[in-house]
């Protein structure tokens, strides 16, 4: 009886290969203030599908569009700039 076997690499990924990289999950980590900051945005936009909006409600949004901007400012400010690097 004659064994079938692949001659192609497999199409989908092997079990170790699944899982996120140190570098991936480094990076996840240093987005995560702006993925929450996003998260609590869209749920304030969310809150407003089915109502009218509030005084309260624009507050909320307003408040969770700056925390957004600072976040990204902030993420901004950690990434080293090519420029520092080479010189």
């Amino acid at each position: 009886m004659k064994s079938i076997v692949a001659r192609q690499m497999p199409v989908t990924a092997l079990w170790p290969d699944l899982e996120p990289t140190d570098a991936e999950l480094d990076a996840i980590e240093a987005e995560m203030p702006i993925i929450s900051a996003e998260v609590e945005l869209l749920d304030a936009l969310i809150a407003l599908l089915d109502r009218p909006a509030s005084e309260f409600d624009g507050r909320r949004i307003c408040r969770a569009h700056r925390r957004v901007l600072a976040a990204r400012r902030a993420a901004a400010n950690k990434a080293p700039t090519v420029a520092a690097e080479v010189a």
